[in-house]
């Protein structure tokens, strides 16, 4: 006879993606909102570099 599993087995659809979040993950822990904020500056200096205003900012051109 099988020995029954505690936790129930994932729906077939989604085995892997709800199998990959049950796990652990070692390493820094990065709040949503400072990875949103970061790409908003990275852009926003990306296009005043592509416009040529890193001037303004003491930035040489």
């Amino acid at each position: 006879r099988r020995r029954r599993r505690r936790e129930a087995p994932p729906p077939a659809t989604a085995a892997g993606l709800l199998r990959f979040f049950e796990e652990e993950l070692h390493g820094a822990r990065v709040r949503p909102e400072i990875v949103l904020l970061l790409a908003v500056l990275l852009i926003a200096f990306s296009l005043m570099a592509s416009l040529g205003l890193l001037g303004i900012l003491g930035l040489p051109t």
